[in-house]
């Protein structure tokens, strides 16, 4: 009886959960298997590398500030960084090379010193990191010391900044350009996470900002198509967008692969957008790791930022699957939500 039940239970949980994502590929290395802190002398005399790992990892900006705190613990006692997300795969590695690369991370960043992880691993004195998220750790990078440990070790690569300096002198210069950034799918039914705002609280709060704040362009980013689909209707004349980002109706970005280096492609679509987001002036946004990077990136402080609070979801897993849409759907007086979201202006 008790294995009937806790195999139905395993079941119903399979059910219900939303799906996780998981890397194309495993381990590289199976030598480098140790889920703890590592540590590997050759020799004494020389000086250490503090390897950096995160597997399967998660957002491309989680993976980002996960990688912060530890260059900042590895600078603190004059360790040398690297990030290996080639033999310890994340969900953006893809099977073939990036720029001449397999290391996910430097998909997208480039480290200013020069190395080669073969021979790190082989012959020369490292710690290898443990996978978790420390609880000493930071949400908070809009610093100037993470800013600092940043351009110390790493630089966002040209090619992406190249791209978005184009984008802005073709659609932002000159106009007053309101970044909206919506999460949807997979945020509607994330345990303990802020509730995105369903499409009449947008199109109202949107409407609002607008009125106020004399905003001419919306830039808008988001990867659920129905908000998508919805705000290019409405907001025909002012909105602006990465037309090749990827959108859908479902929380499916990781389950399948509808274009060439789709995985790879994820990662750019986000980074491309933060770094236009950045350069806009206001932005609208639930909290998440990508607002966190878009203040990061702000080090002046210019933008004018409005933060949505429509609550939480709950913590228990299985009412969160729910509860979005049960908000949704009903009346305020019956629990549902508001027309009109609170936003704090910061």
């Amino acid at each position: 009886m008790k294995k009937y039940i806790k195999y139905s239970f395993n079941k119903l949980k399979k059910y219900i959960h939303t799906y996780e994502a998981s890397p194309l590929f495993e381990l590289k290395n199976k030598n480098l298997k140790s889920t703890s802190l590592s540590l590997n002398i050759k020799n004494k005399k020389k000086n250490f590398y503090y390897i950096i790992r995160r597997t399967p990892g998660a957002g491309l900006f989680s993976n980002f500030i996960y990688v912060l705190n530890h260059v900042k613990i590895a600078d603190k006692f004059n360790y040398k960084p690297v990030v290996d997300m080639e033999n310890f795969p994340t969900i953006y590695n893809e099977n073939v090379s990036i720029y001449g690369t397999k290391n996910a991370w430097n998909y997208y960043f480039q480290e200013k010193s020069k190395y080669h992880l073969k021979k790190i691993y082989k012959k020369e004195n490292y710690f290898l990191t443990n996978n978790a998220f420390s609880k000493n750790f930071s949400h908070n990078i809009d610093t100037d010391d993470f800013r600092k440990i940043f351009k110390k070790y790493f630089k966002v690569k040209k090619k992406y900044l190249d791209f978005v300096k184009k984008f802005y002198y073709k659609n932002f210069l000159n106009e007053k350009v309101l970044a909206i950034h919506l999460r949807g799918t997979s945020y509607k039914t994330s345990a303990n996470h802020p509730f995105p705002t369903t499409i009449k609280q947008s199109i109202n709060l949107i409407n609002d900002l607008k009125k106020k704040y004399n905003f001419t362009k919306l830039f808008l980013c988001t990867e659920d198509l129905a908000y998508f689909n919805l705000f290019r209707k409405k907001f025909q004349k002012e909105i602006i967008f990465i037309k090749n980002s990827y959108r859908s109706y479902k929380d499916d970005a990781f389950k399948i692969y509808p274009r060439k280096k789709h995985r790879y492609e994820m990662g750019k679509d986000i980074l491309i957008e933060a770094l236009l987001m950045s350069k806009c002036t206001g932005f609208v946004y639930t909290n998440s790791n990508v607002s966190d990077f878009v203040k990061f990136l702000d080090k002046k402080n210019i933008i004018k930022y409005f933060a949505i609070d429509n609550g939480f979801n709950s913590s228990n897993e299985y009412i969160a699957n729910w509860l979005w849409y049960y908000k949704s759907l009903v009346p305020s007086f019956l629990g549902g939500f508001k027309d009109k979201v609170n936003v704090k202006k910061i």
